[in-house]
């Protein structure tokens, strides 16, 4: 009777004390912490000398000692094949294994001196060993048969701990992730300048990785040289290192398997060409990912730890997804960039049309005078004696008049190679590709620009480029009246069946009607160079060509809508 109650007393405590243990070691999901936790505890609960957390590494299948307590630093470094020394035994087989002396077991390998009895059980997660959890003594023979089985609880409980915080570890890296994933998505969109982009992918890769630092490496125009474009956190000797040849160094197999590759360690890896530079840069361990756009990889993303560090898959997948997000970006800065230099062309060619259609106007303007100069030139009959000088006089201003008047023919049969050059037109594609390629203007003025685009509109015959010119003419007039933001409309619709009408409406200021008067009137009579000046001369002149019509409708401070007809081809 007495046994037995001692027996249930004795359960009792144990199990009190397994629950204060518990207690403590589900207290925190961070997984160093609970590792740390869990060796502390163990150590404690058996009256242990020390101890440790070790779990097998799932990519190089040996096992390494993550936490540990009363060990030497230079046997937490130590790596054990599974199946090697006690605890690879307990890893290989699943069974605890409790040594009361361990001079006497061929298994053993020393990682402290002055150890005389073992105790190890396995961690099972997931009805999987991933590791084991082991307490060492000082004194021979130091654990029970029943401190094997409060050890084995212990690891029960450990597991699930271990599980959380994994779980939890997973959560949180997916976590920043996303959140770093939404930081560069901000970061692009708040420029679209390839470089800036490009710092702000580093940035965001190095604190999502945690890594001491981070470059990223694109291939030049020839392929055949990786060039660092930006980097976080790199020191003078790595931004000073020469050109990676794509076909000689470990990034250029990285771009030509187009998948992710680490190192262990940069220092004394032969198939890293920098070594001498990472020894003093201070970094050790390498994952770098390809950008992939398209299929093709344009260069790589590169973290480096300052510590000897194996990448998880799992943060593998996190950094290609990261790697994958900024190809997109820089892609699309590129593609603004080309985008920003089409503008500046189309610009370039509004002012070469202005000055044709002013030097055209000119021309109109000197001729008629030159013709009437001509004519009462000649109906004088200046006749003058041999030898008298003014006859050399009259013969040179007879001669400039007609060259003069050629020089006048020139720039009017110029001007006539603007005609256009008709073609069947979609004036709705014509107006989604403008509103992509002005898009970004307008949203730095804050103007917002709807599109009310008739699906059934048919197409009309004319000079696609010609019309793209007067209706970005009018697109960029609408905006600079509206410096404070505002919403422009594009509209396209059937007026019959035979004419089509495209309107612009601004929520600008209005014009005056002296204004609308003289709209699109000749550029020499115009009293502004932009605005209602120039450009709208010039869309007036590019619309009658076109055989249609143009006209305003305005009132001060509502607005004013530009309505354009065209005849259908």
């Amino acid at each position: 009777m007495n046994d037995e109650l001692e027996k249930i007393k004795s359960s009792h405590a144990r199990l009190q004390l397994l629950y204060q243990v518990s207690n403590v070691i589900h207290s925190t999901l961070e997984p160093q912490e609970a590792l740390q936790l869990i060796v502390r505890e163990a150590v404690r609960l058996m009256s242990a000398t020390s101890g440790s957390v070790v779990l097998i590494n799932p990519t190089t299948n040996f096992l390494e000692i993550h936490a540990s307590e009363n060990l030497p630093a230079a046997a937490t470094k130590l790596k054990l094949r599974v199946g090697e020394g006690i605890t690879g035994w307990v890893a290989r087989h699943g069974k605890p294994a409790r040594v009361g002396d361990v001079r006497h077991d061929e298994r053993y390998i020393v990682a402290r001196r002055g150890v005389k009895s073992e105790l190890a059980v396995p961690l099972e997660v997931n009805g999987e060993i991933r590791g084991v959890l082991n307490v060492d003594s000082d004194r021979a023979g130091a654990f029970s048969h029943e401190d094997q089985e409060l050890l084995q609880e212990l690891s029960v409980h450990a597991a699930k701990v271990i599980r959380n915080t994994w779980l939890f570890e997973q959560l949180r890296l997916k976590a920043r992730l996303f959140e770093s994933l939404a930081a560069v998505s901000r970061a692009i969109n708040s420029t679209l300048n390839v470089d800036e982009a490009l710092r702000a992918i580093t940035r965001e890769a190095c604190e999502l990785m945690r890594a001491r630092m981070c470059s990223l490496m694109m291939l030049d125009e020839t392929r055949e040289w990786l060039d660092l474009r930006a980097s976080h956190g790199a020191g003078a000797a790595y931004l000073k290192r020469p050109r990676l040849s794509a076909e000689e160094s470990f990034l250029g197999v990285v771009v030509r398997r187009k998948k992710p590759m680490q190192l262990e360690n940069v220092q004394t890896s032969s198939r890293y060409q920098n070594v001498e530079m990472a020894r003093r840069e201070g970094l050790i361990s390498l994952l770098s990912v390809p950008l992939l756009f398209a299929g093709d990889a344009i260069g790589t993303l590169n973290v480096y730890t300052g510590l000897p560090y194996h990448f998880s898959n799992e943060e593998i997948r996190i950094l290609s997804a990261l790697a994958e997000l900024s190809a997109i970006a820089i892609e699309k800065a590129r593609l603004y960039e080309r985008i920003v230099d089409v503008e500046e062309q189309l610009r370039q060619n509004e002012k070469l049309s202005a000055l044709g259609l002013l030097a055209a106007e000119v021309a109109h303007e000197i001729r008629n005078p030159l013709t009437v100069m001509k004519l009462l030139y000649h109906s004088l009959q200046l006749k003058f004696p041999d030898g008298d000088p003014r006859a050399k006089d009259a013969q040179i201003i007879d001669g400039k008049i007609e060259h003069l008047n050629k020089i006048v023919e020139q720039i009017l049969d110029f001007a006539r190679t603007t005609e256009p050059n008709p073609a069947p037109v979609n004036l709705n594609e014509l107006i989604d590709e403008l509103g992509l390629l002005v898009r970004h203007k307008l949203a730095n003025q804050n103007v917002t620009m709807l599109l009310q685009l008739d699906p059934e509109l048919p197409v009309v015959l004319g000079d696609a480029g010609q019309l793209e010119q007067a209706f970005l003419n009018l697109i960029l007039n609408a905006a600079e009246v509206m410096p404070d933001g505002g919403t422009l409309t594009v509209k396209s619709r059937v007026v019959s069946s035979g004419q089509i009408a495209v309107e612009f409406k601004d929520t600008g200021p209005g014009m005056s009607e002296e204004v609308q008067r003289r709209a699109f009137t000749a550029v020499l009579r115009t009293t502004k160079a932009t605005g209602t000046g120039l450009g709208l001369a010039i869309v007036g002149r590019i619309i009658e060509t076109h055989h249609g019509s143009i006209r305003i409708q305005s009132r001060s401070d509502r607005g004013t809508k530009i309505i354009i007809t065209l005849p259908v081809k």
